[in-house]
């Protein structure tokens, strides 16, 4: 049953900025009113979330009156420091339009950006930035994970040592900025195309962040400067082994002595029985790129296939895990 969708129609017409913005809960038809909505249509809407648990309601004489909850002021309001609304506008209006040829992405094995946009399918990410607007929309959903995930990651293996660090696929910069406040002392270089650069440092990341630079280039055809560290973050779940292969490859050959590579990705378990977030990431992966979820013993051959050694991993708990390989 299409629960996300209620929890994405609420975020776009923006009941729980409103609640928020209002101080004191609200009635159907209030809501309705400044929302410019029916008021039938917002009424079941409402029930719907409460329902989710992502509003109360309670009753008075003069009827019912909505307010947010904790968890949908932290997550769904566009002024939280951990908002989630922009990753759910992305999946709301781009990927739940792939989903819907799920069954012809498992009878082709491939991605289906032709069939929900009429547009290529065999260069994943010109498909996805296929517009400025949907580049903007995909780096600032990516910068939204990163905030409540981002530290987790960072934080798995003592990464003080690498003062040099390079993030490979950066996009919006959420996850160096993360990364430059756990470790002041280092600096951090986002490699990632011009298009892309471009936005980051125009609508992301502050100039006065000294401690993080740019560096133009797609990193599967241009060169790869030399650094302490490399982080991956979410980039090999995109591609198929022969390309991470192809790509740690180079990232090896570009690695410092005693430097090393941090891959963060959702791993499954080695049976693949779970999570079950993680499934259904890969399925995501199947209608989105040409990549796929791995379990740390897949992730960790690709890693020694390319030279590195000295493999740790950690599952943080959370959403993403870490996993770290040294040269």
């Amino acid at each position: 049953f299409p629960y996300p969708q209620v929890m994405f129609t609420a975020c776009e017409l923006g009941v729980f900025d409103l609640l928020l913005e209002s101080g004191e809960p609200l009635s159907s038809d209030a809501i309705a009113a400044r929302l410019g909505t029916s008021t039938m249509g917002m009424e079941r809407l409402l029930d719907a979330c409460v329902g989710l648990k992502l509003l109360a309601v309670e009753l008075t004489q003069e009827g019912a009156l909505y307010r947010n909850t904790e968890i949908s002021n932290i997550y769904l309001t566009k002024s939280s420091p951990k908002s989630q609304y922009h990753i759910m506008m992305y999946y709301s209006n781009t990927v739940y339009l792939c989903w819907h040829y799920l069954a012809d992405a498992v009878r082709e094995g491939r991605n289906q950006y032709e069939r929900a946009f009429g547009i290529s399918s065999k260069d994943p990410f010109g498909a996805m930035y296929r517009s400025e607007e949907e580049m903007l929309k995909f780096m600032a959903g990516q910068n939204s994970v990163w905030s409540i995930c981002g530290r987790d990651v960072l934080a798995a293996f003592d990464l003080s040592p690498f003062t040099q660090v390079y993030d490979l696929g950066g996009g919006g910069g959420a996850l160096a900025q993360e990364y430059v406040s756990l470790y002041p002392h280092s600096t951090i270089t986002i490699y990632d195309l011009p298009k892309v650069v471009h936005v980051a440092k125009e609508k992301f990341v502050p100039p006065e962040e000294r401690r993080i630079a740019f560096y133009e280039g797609d990193f599967f055809n241009d060169s790869i400067p030399e650094a302490e560290l490399y982080i991956l973050s979410k980039i090999l779940h995109d591609w198929d082994d022969d390309k991470c292969r192809q790509l740690l490859a180079k990232v090896y050959k570009a690695c410092k002595p005693g430097g090393g590579v941090l891959l963060v990705e959702s791993l499954l378990n080695e049976d693949k029985s779970g999570p079950l977030e993680t499934q259904l990431y890969s399925m995501n992966m199947l209608v989105q790129t040409e990549g796929k979820e791995r379990t740390a013993a897949e992730y960790s051959k690709l890693l020694e296939a390319a030279g590195f050694g000295e493999i740790q991993v950690k599952r943080t708990g959370k959403l993403y895990d870490a996993v770290l390989g040294r040269k």
